[in-house]
């Protein structure tokens, strides 16, 4: 079966492992911090602004948190987003808002959001679809007008940038994620942007049980030093040196993935160009670059699901993400959202990811093509 998405691990990876075995140190350490600091260098942000969690979701629950978000607050967000987005939100007794989203590109619109936006609003949370990012010079300047804070879900987008800036860095706070059906893999983690140094203390300390002191090694008290204080009720919510291990030798080779995601990107488009029966991805804009997350095919509804299962019956796996959120009854929602809506039943994801070999590439295509004579 060619996977939707697959982790590229070598034997790389695997020695950093073994190095992590070989010091006794399993947990939060060295490595953590360096690949903290790697991490921060790579998006071009101070390194006081980056902190690591156990995943991307944990970092937009952070974010939620530290906004001070509770009852009677509304967070708007795109309906196409991933669950653990509006998770967030209604754990801390706020009322997710979700938005409609471009037809073409599943991105939010300044536009779209601003149709949501009531005195009750406290923030808006954006998720870059498939890696392309939204318009965030209309969205930008819509937050600073309505005095909105602004999180930014970056699980689609690790190499993403806006006019040259990293996305994730333009709002209040950015999360990623390293899970492992990502780009850039750890097995699970992630990291949170904060715009200042303050946010990013309050984040440590939130995802390591609110400790203020240290117990142990690290502490600086020579006498006692398993006595520690706590300044918040946090939780526990890190990542490892082993994770980190693997984070660091995976940013070395991240260009190298998101240039091989480029070319397969490139050879579905000249493949799959021109037929009259379905729509490939919008051309990016030259001011954005993506991080090719997703690649997504459009088409009528019922053509959409014979081809899931014509493509599944060739051994390639497709998939639609996200389903969108406001028909989960759980939230409560009664949105009428029509282009979300109309998306969910016509978009298909296909196999993307690096290490897609040029003739799996061929086979998906040519099984499109065979499919579309059908029609």
């Amino acid at each position: 079966m060619i996977n939707v998405f697959e982790p590229a691990l070598r034997a790389e990876e695997l020695e950093a492992v073994k190095k992590v075995f070989e010091s006794n140190w399993v947990g939060k350490g060295r490595l953590t911090d360096q690949f903290e600091s790697e991490f921060a260098g790579y998006l071009g942000v101070e390194r006081n602004l980056i902190r690591s969690v156990s995943c991307c979701t944990e970092g937009l629950f952070q974010a939620i948190a530290m906004l001070g978000t509770g009852t009677g607050d509304e967070v708007i967000l795109p309906t196409i987003s991933f669950v653990g987005a509006a998770n967030a939100i209604a754990a801390h007794g706020a009322r997710p808002v979700f938005c409609d989203v471009d037809g073409r590109t599943l991105n939010p619109t300044a536009e779209l959001i601003e149709r949501k936006i009531t005195p009750k609003t406290k923030a808006v949370m954006i998720l870059h679809y498939g890696g392309v990012p939204c318009e965030m010079d209309a969205i930008g300047d819509l937050v600073r007008e309505r005095d909105l804070s602004l999180i930014e879900d970056n699980a689609c987008s690790v190499a993403s940038r806006y006019r040259g800036k990293a996305c994730g860095t333009f709002g209040d706070f950015g999360s990623w994620s390293f899970d492992a059906m990502k780009i850039l893999v750890t097995g699970d983690g992630g990291m949170i942007y904060c715009k200042n140094p303050e946010q990013a203390q309050q984040a440590e300390e939130l995802v390591y049980l609110g400790l203020l002191t240290k117990s142990g090694f690290s502490t600086s008290n020579e006498g006692r030093w398993w006595e520690f204080e706590i300044g918040s009720f946090g939780r526990r919510a890190i990542m490892n040196d082993i994770a980190s291990a693997i984070g660091l030798e995976q940013l070395k080779k991240l260009a190298g993935f998101i240039a091989r995601r480029r070319e397969i990107h490139e050879a579905y488009d000249r493949l799959l160009f021109g037929l009259d029966w379905l729509q490939i991805p919008p051309e990016i804009p030259s001011f954005s670059e993506s991080s090719y997350y997703f690649y997504w095919l459009q088409m009528a509804p019922a053509t959409r699901d014979r081809l899931a299962k014509h493509l599944r019956e060739n051994d390639i796996y497709t998939t639609f993400r996200y389903y969108p959120l406001h028909w989960v009854k759980g939230y409560g929602s009664a949105e009428v959202l029509p282009s979300a809506e109309k998306i969910a039943h016509e978009t298909l994801c296909i196999p993307m990811h690096q290490s897609l070999t040029d003739e799996q590439v061929e086979k998906i295509c040519e099984c499109v093509k065979a499919f579309g004579k059908l029609l």
